[in-house]
């Protein structure tokens, strides 16, 4: 049976605060961390830009709770809901979950999953992630937004190419990243890098 001191009920929390508030990690800007953006490592920074493309999540934290495990209270990187009100405690793992962290998350009651460095780093999702979330702060202004959504409503679909002649008041792929970003639009983001012959539709759920 597990059992923890009072001293220690948030020193795992407190301690992985410390450790990631000492590291810096790029791209800085999040879309849907509902609290500060703190990571432990690059891995966790990377699967939090995979987390703000995935369309099916609604919002995330970093370093969320604790819970205590055989191995000794655990702090995962991310708290994580989804669409239809799913929520995991996430954590980027190099290779694969620990079934003892596994099994303290369900004794607390919480689903969990640890994601692996491959699944994170699969295919170019990471890649372009990274490059919008440059661009994840600024806003598309209003005309540009209008006239581009307006054009894909009467055309369906055109090339990001085609859309640079839409964008007046910001530069063209700033305003569509923070389109995608933002779920106003959407590309295909698995296949290749983003180039002129990606192709934009409107964003449907």
């Amino acid at each position: 049976m597990m059992s923890y001191s009072h001293i220690d009920i948030r020193a795992a929390l407190n301690a992985a605060y410390e450790q990631a508030s000492k590291q810096i990690f790029y791209p800085r800007s999040t879309v849907r961390c509902s609290a500060d953006p703190m990571f432990r490592s690059r891995l966790a920074r990377d699967l939090g830009c995979i987390l703000d493309i995935d369309p099916n999540v609604i919002a995330w934290l970093c370093l969320p709770l604790q819970f205590d495990t055989e191995l000794g209270p655990h702090v995962p990187d991310f708290f994580v809901e989804y669409e239809g009100g799913l929520r995991f405690c996430l954590d980027a793992v190099e290779t694969l979950e620990l079934p003892e962290i596994r099994e303290g998350a369900a004794l607390a009651g919480h689903r969990y999953r640890g994601v692996s460095r491959a699944e994170i780093q699969a295919g170019y999702r990471l890649a372009n992630a990274r490059d919008m979330l440059r661009y994840a702060k600024t806003r598309t202004p209003l005309n540009d937004r209008l006239r581009l959504l307006s054009m894909l409503e009467e055309v369906g679909s055109m090339t990001i190419a085609e859309s640079f002649g839409v964008f007046r008041e910001v530069q063209p792929m700033t305003g569509v990243s923070w389109m995608v970003l933002h779920r106003l639009i959407t590309v295909e983001l698995d296949d290749a890098m983003l180039c002129p012959e990606t192709v934009i539709r409107r964003f449907q759920r």
